[in-house]
């Protein structure tokens, strides 16, 4: 990330205006020392930023305070020959490393959860887990927190985490003399959760199996009210694993979920390094094509903006399935999942989690689509399928193929709609319109 230069000395800007600058220019420097890829890094907002940094500390003190002041790079992404070797042990595993605090603070999440709940590394870290667990399930999770499989209930008209109240406020603090040993068999934990998928196309919960134990989370150095330092803590650490083994299928798509940056309009903005290997384009391509609904194909686009609408009133679209256009002039079906970004409370840009399907998936998936409109020429069928010629009273986009030239001659008024035919060239059907004919 290139840090934005101080102004010049005798500016004239006023002292909120140096103070919010310099404050940007801070947060920007601490972003690049954030041990994570610049795609991701790059779609971070600035309480993402804060959030990430405390938790990089917190998991660098943890080690340190156990002896092992090096092993805190096994945490995150870094470029280093160690965390090749944790990564591809990862990879082989059927499930993602998991340690959750006994507030419900999720303390550390391997980068493979992406692959089993779609969700990114850094959306969950120094996040509550009761925000991904099902409202059923969140009374057992929080026994499993505790040594005795007994928490304290909250008092009467009390919230609870998931209600609002701060996760901090339902920890229990231990004496050490008070807990059975670190090995004790007491603290080994083995429990069913359902937890929130992005990737799940049924219910939006995939049943998880937890196995590990608690263990003393050191080097917190956490406060009492009245100023002493508290002894470690207990956490549980977990490996998660699906209930149902993942088919063959799974395996081999699992590893190729990518992630896009659009604008509001779904404009594309930035493509992570496996986006680029699926779809075949550079970021400077993607953004070059205009809307992105020029990739999506024709007969997608009316269910694709109907869940796009829907993410704009929720902040999240649910699972969309359709076909995107490839460089290489192919339809490629995706399972997707936008949600919404804020900045100071305002929508900014939508993030997508997309995962390639195979033909057979997709085409599944599009018999069992219900026709909210009774005309197939409102999907772009009848124009690219069905109508051998242009019908009464609609321009023919494809009279004019081979005469490009010509074409860019048309003038626009101030509105992108084209004197020539009315039509807005950054419409559903003015995007249809641009789509080659060719990739059909």
């Amino acid at each position: 990330r290139r840090v934005r230069p101080c102004p010049a000395e005798g500016g004239t800007s006023n002292p909120s205006k140096r103070h919010r600058e310099r404050l940007n220019r801070e947060l920007e420097r601490l972003a690049g020392l954030l041990p994570f890829p610049q795609e991701v890094v790059a779609g971070l907002d600035k309480l993402s930023v804060l959030r990430l940094s405390a938790g990089y500390l917190r998991a660098k003190s943890f080690f340190s305070g156990k002896g092992h002041p090096t092993a805190a790079v096994l945490l995150f992404p870094l470029k280093h020959d160690m965390y090749l070797l944790i990564s591809s042990l990862l990879q082989a595993l059927n499930g993602f490393v998991l340690v959750v605090t006994s507030e419900g603070l999720i303390f550390y999440s391997s980068h493979t959860i992406q692959d089993y709940l779609g969700f990114h590394q850094t959306d969950v870290m120094h996040q509550s887990v009761f925000e991904l667990i099902h409202t059923e399930d969140q009374q057992e999770f929080r026994r499993n927190l505790h040594w005795a499989l007994n928490p304290p209930h909250a008092p009467k008209g009390e919230l609870s985490p998931e209600e609002g109240k701060s996760v901090g406020s339902c920890a229990v603090t231990y004496k050490l003399d008070q807990l059975p040993p670190e090995n004790s068999s007491f603290l080994e934990r083995s429990f069913v959760c359902r937890f929130r998928c992005l990737l799940d196309n049924s219910s939006g919960f995939l049943a998880l199996n937890l196995q590990g134990r608690l263990k003393f989370l050191h080097g917190q150095n956490k406060k009492s009210e009245d100023g002493s330092v508290l002894p470690p803590q207990l956490a549980l650490f977990a490996i998660s694993t699906p209930l149902q083994p993942p088919s063959i299928l799974q395996i081999r798509t699992k590893n190729m979920i990518f992630r896009t940056k659009h604008k509001l309009d779904f404009t594309p903005l930035a493509c992570d390094a496996k986006g680029k290997i699926v779809l075949g384009y550079t970021e400077a391509e993607l953004r070059m094509r205009g809307t992105g609904y020029q990739f999506i194909h024709a007969a997608d686009m009316l269910y694709c903006a109907e869940n796009h609408v829907r993410m704009m009133k929720t902040g999240e679209s649910g699972l969309t399935v359709f076909r995107l256009l490839t460089k290489e002039n192919r339809w490629k079906w995706v399972q997707a999942n936008a949600r919404l970004v804020y900045k100071s409370g305002q929508p900014e840009y939508i993030i997508v989690t997309q995962r390639p399907l195979l033909d057979e998936e997709g085409g599944e998936h599009l018999r069992k689509r219900s026709m909210h409109l009774p005309f197939t020429f409102a999907t772009g069928e009848a124009l690219l399928y069905h109508s051998a010629y242009p019908l009464p009273g609609f321009p023919d986009p494809f009279q004019n193929k081979g005469k490009t030239s010509k074409s860019k001659k048309i003038s626009h008024n101030h509105g992108g709609r084209s004197q020539k035919n009315g039509v807005n060239s950054s419409s559903l059907l003015g995007t249809m319109m641009q789509q080659d004919n060719a990739v059909y």
